[in-house]
């Protein structure tokens, strides 16, 4: 499924696989963020983080009539506040598909999928 846009020159189709590297790239940049971690944990591997070419692992998007729903799969570091490092990547990844895509995040919804121990 692709996110349709309408222009005055015609229809453009982005694909959800454009819209994941995006959105990963934007959930990867935070502070705190370990990395990407698929929404299929069991299937792929629990302790898996996904690496840049596998963003749409760990990213849904859904379409709707005003914007998209995109849910994030993330992995943060531990000693970080979870709830500040969760509205930080909803922020990011909304700028983001904004100013890339100029497409309208309706929601962004972040699921925590483990805390991480960094090693010095």
């Amino acid at each position: 499924m692709a996110v349709k846009i309408k222009t005055q020159f015609g229809v453009i189709d982005i694909s959800n696989e454009v819209i994941a590297t995006v959105v990963g790239g934007a959930a990867t940049e935070i502070f705190g963020i370990v990395g990407m971690a698929s929404k299929n944990q069991i299937r792929d591997n629990l302790n898996d983080i996904l690496k840049k070419e596998n963003y749409s692992r760990g990213v849904i998007v859904r379409q709707e009539d005003n914007g998209v729903i995109v849910d994030v799969y993330i992995v943060v570091s531990y000693g970080t506040k979870i709830s500040e490092v969760s509205r930080n990547v909803q922020e990011k990844v909304k700028y983001d598909l904004e100013t890339m895509l100029d497409i309208s995040a309706k929601a962004v919804n972040v699921y925590v999928q483990g805390v991480r121990v960094l090693k010095d």
